[in-house]
């Protein structure tokens, strides 16, 4: 596995802006508190990582229909699909000055009821006490699926399986695609938004 950056200016993986919009007091409180509790770079990571994870739910399994896209709109609503999450955990992390940023892969939505190839959203953060960046996939753990924070054997969500047409890419983006972006905010509720996952990234024009 070799994972590459899409931009050489690392101030690109640090940067607030309005999706990543970690000047908001409650993701700043939040960043705060988990670094507070952990002993040093690598734990705060760790534990912060987790709390995406695990304390915010994924909107689909919690069959929650309102759509989260901003880093403060998830945290503030408790949910969000992976792509929002990672919107979450790339913006708790740069507060603290940690580069992270945006990774995708191309999986089946569902094998049974909706066998369509759709993009799914995870972050790559650079680890600094081992100088390398690793995946981390924060979508929350279920039944078959037990993604965990790992610096030497990734473990995320999905595997991908090449003969289904299911593609992995080991890119790390500044930026949440465009087409992601777009997605999220032109649906009008998350059942809608099923029927419109992004097939395409603009980043591969």
């Amino acid at each position: 596995m070799n994972i590459t950056l899409y931009s050489n200016k690392n101030d690109a993986y640090l940067k607030s802006d309005n999706v990543i919009d970690y000047d908001k007091e409650v993701i700043m409180k939040l960043a705060d508190t988990l670094s507070q509790k952990a002993n040093d770079e690598l734990e705060f990571i760790k534990s912060t990582y987790e709390f995406v994870r695990d304390h915010i739910s994924h909107s689909a399994d919690i069959g929650e229909d309102v759509i989260t896209c901003t880093a403060s709109e998830v945290l503030k609503a408790g949910h969000g699909i992976c792509f929002a999450k990672s919107h979450l955990l790339a913006a708790l992390l740069r507060y603290k000055s940690i580069p992270a940023g945006f990774c995708y892969q191309k999986l089946i939505l569902d094998d049974e009821t909706a066998p369509v190839l759709i993009y799914h959203g995870l972050n790559g953060v650079y680890i600094k006490d081992y100088k390398k960046w690793i995946r981390l996939d924060a979508r929350g753990n279920k039944a078959g699926v037990n993604a965990q924070f790992s610096i030497e054997t990734e473990q995320l969500a999905f595997a991908v399986r090449p003969e289904k047409g299911e593609a992995d890419s080991f890119i790390v983006y500044p930026d949440p695609d465009k087409n992601v972006l777009k997605t999220l905010r032109e649906s009008k509720t998350r059942t809608n938004l099923w029927d419109n996952l992004p097939t395409e990234l603009d980043y591969n024009k």
